[in-house]
């Protein structure tokens, strides 16, 4: 059952990347998994849970690669970077498998999916809190967290050149370590 769930949500990438999501249909999806509609309700209720199973799926392999990153040797810079590349590189690839529908695909409230991005932003933070307290214990390692996202979030935002990103994201990710001597935490403060 769960192999063929699978291959349904790899259907619906293919269909949501090519029709975009308002314009895909249980019709749609069930032909490009070759299954019926009928067993295709069998698996999902809506188009809408399709695509929240597709989105979760695809965040959940980019917090897998964001929390290897984490545990890699290295810089923390390069750890943090690695971090947020992985965030980035869901981006670039939805832009380069759609790009006629790309905007729609990422909205945050597409299809109901808020609530699986609000969790997946929410252990990017945490794991991002975590990096940073572990290599710069004197920091407010939330605000900095918090700086790091919407950073990311701003670069995903305007998309303009997608193979530029990843080196903009290194040397904003430099340049903010940079500064994080001066954002230390408000106990350090008094």
């Amino acid at each position: 059952m769960k192999e063929r769930s699978n291959e349904i949500i790899d259907a619906a990438y293919v269909c949501f990347t090519r029709h975009g999501a308002r314009r895909t249909t249980m019709n749609d999806l069930a032909d490009q998994a070759g299954i019926s509609r009928p067993a295709l309700y069998q698996y999902f209720r809506s188009k809408e849970d399709v695509f929240r199973s597709l989105v979760d799926r695809l965040l959940a392999g980019a917090l897998s690669a964001s929390e290897r990153a984490a545990e890699s040797d290295g810089r923390p810079e390069d750890r943090l970077a690695g971090i947020l590349l992985a965030k980035l590189a869901l981006v670039m690839q939805v832009w380069r498998d759609s790009p006629a529908h790309a905007a729609e695909l990422l909205s945050v409230d597409t299809r109901g999916s808020a609530e699986v991005l609000g969790r997946y932003e929410e252990s990017m933070r945490d794991l991002l809190i975590r990096t940073l307290h572990e290599s710069y214990p004197a920091t407010d390692a939330r605000e900095a967290a918090e700086m790091l996202l919407a950073f990311t979030r701003g670069l995903e935002a305007g998309v303009s050149d997608p193979a530029a990103l990843p080196d903009r994201l290194r040397r904003g990710v430099g340049i903010f370590v940079a500064g994080l001597p001066t954002l230390t935490s408000a106990k350090e403060q008094s």
